[in-house]
């Protein structure tokens, strides 16, 4: 038999070493001194790479002469040995790590981070400077420990909660459960992202041929353009349809009732032909602002005009993205149009009407090239010939408004 070298059992301890636990690891190391006899436990010491200790504690435990303990299930040594944690070692300095990192401190005038990011690195330069020995990595580790993660900015926050905020939620919802089991029709209406429109970079990516990527100005200033696209969408809830004008003026009250006009014409009457009736949702800011007075003037004209009762919810402050448009219609025209730029109104009118979805999203969009006047004002005399009727709950956010003339019944 080939005599073993000490290049074959150096292989040996690397193929076994990560495959043992500490205590197996501790008698294969002490047995093979053992066979080696004098000098054993230094070649086995240079040859696994191991503390002579640990060999010895080997030889030891294969002798007989360790104290025979039954470890618990699933560990290599008894409770308490090794090395401590360095958090025992250090009591202060999770709690002086935890003080950094938390929130709070950016405003606290003594945090030597209150100006600079939170990197590893400066982290443990940070509790240095407080006194504690610490690596970048164990920082990292402990962090990790404590639930910390890497995490970016994530858009929740619009504004303060309301307190009324679920009740406005429970009354849109049965309000619009009622008004869709007597057939009638519910919209959520709202503005897309203005987009300016010219040859520029459009967010995402396309498949393209390898190496042919879309060629765009490297630039994009609005002095450049050609002009903006405003797409103000009308989304039916029940028929998963939606209808959006882009405009390319300003973003009004009267824009936005004129895509409402444009719907019911186009999609909404044939849809609802024996409607006598309109619910709509909305947020409470922008052209369709809850306060807006030329919103309910021009609410007022189309109801007279199409002979709808029209019934307005608006959302609570800071919950706008509740609204059922954002991400039933204009999430998906977005996803469309990714890694495309908009080069034309037209460009962007096609690529809005070829947007669809598994659920069967229809769209159909138009562009509006009327000019809208901005900072209309209107007076309390036209405020009071509407006939507007608030609610008795949140009468600011829920109103409706009857046509001029009698309904046919």
């Amino acid at each position: 038999m080939e005599a073993v070298t000490s290049e074959s059992l150096t292989h040996l301890f690397s193929r076994l070493r990560p495959l043992l636990g500490e205590r197996e690891w501790r008698l294969v190391s002490g047995g093979v001194a053992e066979i080696l006899g004098r000098g054993g436990i230094s070649a086995v010491a240079r040859m696994a790479q191991a503390g002579r200790g640990t060999i010895t504690r080997g030889l030891s435990e294969l002798a007989g002469a360790a104290e025979e303990v039954s470890l618990p299930q699933g560990r290599q040594r008894l409770p308490g040995a090794g090395r401590k944690q360095l958090t025992e070692q250090d009591p202060t300095l999770l709690r002086d790590l935890e003080a950094l990192v938390e929130p709070t401190t950016r405003g606290d005038p003594q945090s030597g981070l209150r100006w600079t990011c939170k990197s590893l690195r400066k982290l443990a330069a940070e509790v240095g400077r407080r006194g504690h020995q610490v690596s970048a990595r164990k920082v990292g580790e402990l962090l990790h420990e404590q639930g910390y993660s890497l995490q970016a900015n994530r858009k929740t926050e619009e504004g303060s909660d309301h307190p009324d905020r679920d009740a406005q939620f429970a009354h849109i919802n049965q309000l619009a459960l009622n008004f869709q089991e007597r057939g009638q029709p519910v919209v959520s209406v709202d503005t897309k992202k203005k987009e300016v429109v010219g040859n520029f970079r459009n967010g995402g990516q396309e498949w393209q041929p390898k190496g042919q990527p879309e060629r765009v100005a490297t630039h994009d200033f609005p002095s450049q353009a050609q002009g903006k696209a405003i797409p103000y969408g009308v989304y039916d809830l029940v028929q998963n349809e939606g209808w959006v004008s882009v405009g390319s003026d300003h973003d009004t009250a009267e824009f936005a009732v004129a895509t409402l006009q444009q719907w019911w014409q186009q999609m909404g009457a044939a849809t609802y032909p024996e409607a006598k009736e309109l619910m709509i949702t909305a947020d409470g800011g922008g052209s369709n602002s809850s306060r807006g007075r030329l919103w309910k003037v021009a609410l007022q004209r189309f109801a007279d005009e199409a002979g709808l009762r029209i019934t307005v919810c608006h959302f609570p402050p800071g919950t706008s993205k509740w609204n059922k448009i954002e991400h039933r219609l204009f999430s998906h025209i977005t996803q469309n149009w990714r890694g495309r730029p908009l080069t034309s109104h037209e460009v962007v009118v096609n690529l809005i009407e070829n947007t669809t979805t598994k659920g069967g999203l229809r769209v159909r969009a138009a562009l509006d090239p009327a000019q809208y006047v901005t900072n209309r004002q209107i007076s309390d005399n036209q405020l009071s010939e509407l006939y507007l009727s608030r609610d008795a709950f949140h009468g600011e956010w829920n109103y409706t408004i009857t046509p001029r003339q009698k309904l046919t019944s």
